[in-house]
């Protein structure tokens, strides 16, 4: 009898072992500590942005609607709730997606007023605070890749047998992973012009 005992234990343990209860575990870690980067690295740029502005500021007092739109996108940005179940609530992560957007289409329009200031372009805080900006920003790419490749591995782990079965049984889904805001947009090559007007 304890032959058929060892056996059964034997046949069970192994049966467990392919569950992928584990590395579903390990890949959902990983997909939450790749989040908690991305959005330390949007924390940052947040962060920089009112420093950003007040150099502007300076200059370029005139270019109020500039400076309200960075504000506003900074505020919206600021009002989602960037919790853990972000990542796994589709809607939200959309609308998460879509102020991060925004905070980035400011910035560049804030960037844009720059460039009709050379005597701010020549301030050595704002040259700082640019550059410190532009870091952030591949921070950020980088941050974002990180994510998308831990949330592919999940959504692997949990779509594929035998895994899937054992998603299924604990209601494990698919989480939302980073899109492209405008895919036909991107799949123009832009014209380069390199003539006379």
């Amino acid at each position: 009898m304890s032959h058929r005992l060892f056996a059964l234990i034997l046949c069970l343990a192994t049966l467990l072992s392919g569950c992928g209860y584990n590395q579903i575990q390990i890949n959902d870690e990983d997909v939450n500590a790749a989040w908690s980067e991305v959005l330390n690295q949007y924390k940052r740029r947040a962060d920089l942005v009112p420093n950003l502005v007040a150099t502007v500021q300076a200059y370029a007092a005139h270019e109020k609607d500039v400076f309200t739109q960075v504000a506003q996108a900074r505020a919206s940005v600021g009002g989602i709730q960037a919790t853990p179940e972000l990542i796994n609530d589709s809607a939200a992560f959309a609308k998460f997606q879509s102020a991060q957007a925004e905070m980035t289409s400011a910035i560049a329009r804030l960037l844009v007023v720059a460039e009709n200031y050379p005597q701010l372009k020549a301030d050595a805080n704002f040259r700082d605070l640019q550059a410190q900006l532009e870091g952030t920003e591949n921070r950020v790419t980088v941050a974002r890749n990180r994510y998308i490749d831990a949330v592919r591995t999940y959504n692997v782990s949990v779509r594929t047998f035998p895994n899937n079965l054992t998603a299924m049984v604990m209601g494990w889904q698919p989480k939302a992973n980073f899109s492209v805001d405008n895919e036909k947009a991107i799949s123009d090559a832009p014209s380069v012009n390199f003539g006379s007007k």
